[in-house]
């Protein structure tokens, strides 16, 4: 099993035409801005292709992205463990963009989705005044306040976020099939 490593934004700006790069944010993030020749494999898919970023691998180093790290950095371990070597952009999208790298973005006629963290302050928000609103006329309604602020907490100790992996099983945060297809196909050529 290969050990995951880590690039900063400036090192993989230098080097991007030295890797093969793999967005593992769900489709809608991807489209919302991704880095230049970025092939989405949505996190949950990964198990689905392996074979293809193998493929990939043996031609050149993939370095694994998402927003923040977090996720491209479960990825690289998931590829460990299939003896894949992978690399993470520290810092993800967010740190490239901040430190002025470009993003590409889909044309005009394509739908950006939120990026996951902002669909999850959202959800977790609502369900938050939900909690306090139902809660003055129902005290019981209270709890789910709790247990939103509760499972935060837990997010935020574990690095782990249970509320984004169910938003990324709604319809506008999957990408068809074929476009993962389509990805695998570019990843074994």
């Amino acid at each position: 099993m290969s050990t995951p490593t880590a690039v900063l934004p400036a090192q993989a700006a230098a080097r991007l035409d030295h890797y093969t790069v793999i967005d593992v944010r769900t489709p809608g993030e991807y489209a919302a801005g991704h880095l230049p020749g970025a092939h989405n494999v949505p996190l949950d898919h990964l198990h689905t292709a392996l074979p293809a970023l193998k493929a990939a691998a043996a031609r050149r180093d993939l370095l694994m992205v998402c927003a923040s790290g977090g996720r491209s950095a479960q990825a690289c371990g998931t590829l460990a463990g299939a003896d894949i070597t992978a690399t993470t952009l520290t810092g993800g999208t967010t740190a490239w963009a901040a430190e002025g790298h470009d993003l590409s973005r889909p044309g005009t006629g394509a739908t950006a989705g939120w990026a996951m963290e902002r669909q999850v302050r959202l959800a977790a928000g609502s369900l938050v005044v939900l909690g306090l609103a139902v809660g003055s006329r129902w005290k019981p309604a209270r709890w789910i306040s709790g247990a939103i602020g509760s499972g935060l907490v837990f997010s935020a100790v574990t690095d782990t976020c249970g509320m984004a992996a169910v938003l990324g099983k709604l319809p506008h945060n999957r990408g068809r099939a074929a476009d993962l297809d389509s990805t695998m196909a570019a990843l074994q050529q």
